[in-house]
C-alpha cells in the first residue's frame, strides 16, 4: 500500500505560526475565524501575500508546532502498513526547511515528493491520500482515489460519504487495519 501524507495542516501546524506573523502586521485574526480554505479572501489578504507569508514562516521551521503529539511514533506505525511518502504542495524554496522540520520531529517516511499545486497530487500513484485540503479531497474523489480528510476548521463543509474523515493519524491507522 502506498500512502501519501500531507505536511501543512496534517503534520505541521503552520497556520498557528502564520497567525502569529499575521497578527503582528494586520488586525487580529483568531483560529476560530479561519473556516474556509481560502479564508484570506474574507480578510482582504492578497493570495500571493498569504503564500509568501507562509513561506516566511517555514524559514523559521524550528518554531512550527506539530498538529498532534507523538507524530514520530504515529508515523512509524503508519509506515508499518505500507510505504509512506510525504506529498506536499509548496514553493521549492521551502522544501529544505520542511525536510529539516520532518527530521527534527523524527517523522518516518520513505520519499519526499513536492508538487507546485495541490491539485496535482491527485495525478500521482498512491492508494491512500491523507490531506486536509477540501479542494484536494474533491480532486482525489474525481480521480477515484481513497482519501482520509484530516479534520480542520477549513474543511468542515465537506461531507461526501466516500471521504473518510479523521481527527488524528491514529484514526487513519485503525481504519487502514480493517
Amino acid at each position: 500500500m502506498k500512502i501519501a501524507l500531507d505536511v501543512d495542516g496534517v503534520l505541521a501546524d503552520v497556520i498557528k505560526s502564520w497567525l502569529i506573523h499575521s497578527n503582528s502586521i494586520r488586525p487580529h485574526i483568531s483560529i476560530e475565524q479561519i473556516t474556509n480554505w481560502d479564508f484570506w479572501k474574507k480578510f482582504k489578504i492578497n493570495r500571493y501575500d498569504f503564500y509568501e507569508e507562509l513561506n516566511l514562516c517555514w524559514k523559521d521551521w524550528h518554531s512550527i508546532p506539530t498538529v498532534e503529539d507523538n507524530l514520530s511514533k504515529t508515523t512509524q506505525n503508519l509506515s508499518n502498513l505500507g510505504q509512506v511518502d510525504i506529498l506536499t504542495a509548496r514553493a521549492l524554496s521551502t522544501n529544505s526547511f520542511v525536510k529539516n522540520w520532518l527530521e527534527l520531529h523524527d517523522i518516518t517516511y520513505q520519499n519526499y515528493v513536492s508538487v507546485i499545486d495541490g491539485k496535482m497530487k491527485a495525478d500521482l500513484d498512491y492508494d491512500i491520500f491523507i490531506d486536509d485540503s477540501p479542494i484536494n479531497a474533491i480532486k482525489f474523489l474525481e480521480h477515484k482515489k481513497n482519501v482520509f480528510l484530516y479534520s480542520q476548521p477549513w474543511n468542515q463543509h465537506i461531507s461526501d460519504p466516500r471521504i473518510k474523515r479523521i481527527s488524528t493519524l491514529s484514526e487513519a491507522i485503525e481504519q487502514l487495519k480493517l
